[in-house]
């Protein structure tokens, strides 16, 4: 009985705190499952490591995306909390273990090119340091690949500064922090697109792509259409995804960037799933790589979460993130930290000289 009180807890937090200011629907779906016994029974038959509401409500949503739960579906396309509330308990119940299974084989994705706003500032900025007129881009923890096509979105800042391609299908804005611009250069052509994953999403599988659908929020269409817009968009030019460890696959992913580019390793809140040893041989790979030719590492990570990035005095799990910029030559890192970045990188605040 402690456990399942445990987990009501759990469900309600996620319903009352994390959902209730982005989405009205989940709040309720949450709240419900948190009330119901016989749901969070159904739920502990899932590993402890999948009971998650991310987990659950993803898996919920997949199956009524595949047409497998058509009265939820229809509550979630209606933004009908109270049908959804009791079609989520009804479809749980009935579905445990298909519900179960997804849970099992799927991992929790938050693709967002939001992240673009912060990446490429920080990227052509790499790129003008070193004097680069082409850049390989390695994202570690790229899910499915959609930050490798940072230079082909465009972003408009809130000062009216943009970056990138006014014309392309995916658009993004982004509210800068304080008076300071981004830098306004542009990137420079990049040649190679490669991405490190522990288990990658290929776009171009229907069941992948709807699983990135799933872990969006059902009463959220304007994001369900701009990952549409982004999936789309990356189908014309697959990236290269490399399956398992960044530390393990780093030198083969740095091998894929031709030798007269810059290589550019991006880390955008991927690193904080590794202990601090872990952290630590990533930054070693990154040396060894260096030892013959430049690299750089662009980062958006909790303060103090990446090695030898500045962390400005900041406190740990203070609510915002630190862009840091490192540029391996021979080995020497070269770091700085660029700036800060709230919402996953919607709010960026410009700090360095340029």
């Amino acid at each position: 009985m402690g456990r399942v009180r445990s987990l009501a807890q759990v469900y309600r937090c996620f319903g009352e705190v994390d959902a209730a200011r982005t989405s009205p629907l989940y709040e309720r779906v949450a709240v419900a499952l948190s009330e119901s016994d016989e749901a969070l029974r159904a739920i502990e038959a899932a590993p402890a490591r999948k009971r998650h509401p991310t987990v659950i409500l993803a898996a919920l949503h997949d199956l009524a995306l595949a047409g497998r739960a058509l009265v939820l579906a229809a509550a979630y396309a209606a933004a009908d909390g109270d049908a959804a509330a009791g079609a989520a308990i009804d479809t749980l119940l009935r579905m445990t273990g298909s519900v179960v299974a997804i849970a099992v084989r799927r991992q929790p994705r938050t693709n967002d090119t939001g992240r673009c706003a912060v990446l490429y500032p920080a990227i052509a900025e790499a790129a003008r340091r070193v004097g680069a007129n082409a850049v390989g881009l390695i994202d570690v923890g790229c899910s499915a690949g959609l930050n490798l096509h940072v230079d082909r979105v465009g972003i408009t800042y809130s000062n009216g500064q943009s970056l990138g391609d006014p014309s392309s299908p995916v658009q993004l804005s982004s509210a800068i922090v304080g008076d300071r611009p981004v830098p306004a250069r542009a990137m420079p052509e990049v040649v190679a697109r490669v991405g490190v994953d522990l288990d990658p999403v290929d776009v171009s599988d229907p069941d992948d792509a709807r699983w990135l659908r799933a872990c969006l929020w059902p009463d959220q269409p304007e994001r369900a259409a701009r990952l549409d817009a982004e999936m789309a968009l990356a189908a014309t030019a697959p990236p290269l995804l490399l399956r398992g460890d960044a530390v393990e696959v780093l030198p083969h992913a740095l091998a894929r960037v031709p030798a007269d580019a810059l290589p550019v390793v991006t880390t955008t809140w991927a690193l904080s799933r590794y202990p601090p040893e872990g952290r630590l041989r990533f930054l070693h790979r990154l040396d060894e790589a260096a030892a013959g030719r430049v690299v750089a590492w662009v980062s958006a990570e909790g303060v103090g979460v990446a090695p030898t990035i500045p962390t400005l005095g900041d406190r740990r799990a203070s609510g915002h993130s630190i862009i840091g910029l490192a540029v391996f030559d021979r080995s020497i890192p070269h770091a700085e930290a660029m700036g800060r970045c709230w919402s996953r990188g919607r709010l960026p605040a410009w700090l360095a000289d340029s």
